[in-house]
């Protein structure tokens, strides 16, 4: 029996519990959010505009049907860790 199920996804029961993002979903973060720059609905001088965090979401369900990703704070905090660790400016 792999741990898998229980360590990639935290319930909502569970405050700070956090969610092991696999490279699949980082892949599909980055290749949305560039897809996003390039429409530029959501473009702004510094980066996004409010409420790219939620087209993101609509996004990647899209993509990844069964990663049950939120906005906040699935998507807001891996984006923080992305630039924290230089994989994204």
């Amino acid at each position: 029996m792999s741990g898998f199920s229980q360590s990639s996804v935290s319930s909502q029961s569970s405050r700070g519990t956090k969610r092991k993002w696999v490279p699949e979903e980082d892949v599909a973060l980055v290749a949305c959010m560039v897809d996003l720059h390039n429409a530029g609905t959501f473009n702004a001088d510094t980066g996004f505009k409010a409420g790219y965090l939620n087209e993101l979401e609509k996004m990647l369900e899209k993509v990844l049907p069964n990663a049950m990703l939120k906005a906040k704070p699935n998507l807001e905090s891996r984006i923080r860790t992305l630039k924290r660790d230089g994989i994204m400016t």
